[in-house]
């Protein structure tokens, strides 16, 4: 099997002591940045599930978390700042 990227083209590996240590903590770090952004966009979805089927003031209690997840991606340089204010205020005007 070829070890392919996700262009199609052969993947170049580490071949240096150095270059194997920053593979490593590359993979580690696009895990948790997949990890925050997934709980981002549940926390959002979630919210705005409850709003269209109606239930507001459930809504309401989730938003906080919703906003967290959206500022720890923010944070993590996931989010821009602008995106994340975007996403928080129409979140916020949803639920009004």
């Amino acid at each position: 099997m070829r070890n392919l990227n996700t262009w199609g083209t052969m993947a170049r590996m580490p071949i240096t002591k150095g270059a194997k240590k920053a593979l490593a903590a590359s993979h580690r770090k696009h895990a948790v940045n997949v990890r925050r952004k997934h709980a981002m966009s549940d926390a959002v979805k979630e919210v705005r599930g409850l709003v269209t089927a109606g239930k507001k003031d459930e809504a309401l209690a989730l938003y906080s978390k919703a906003q967290q997840a959206i500022d720890k991606a923010v944070k993590g340089g996931i989010l821009k700042p602008h995106a994340g204010a975007r996403k928080k205020s129409r979140l916020a005007n949803l639920l009004k």
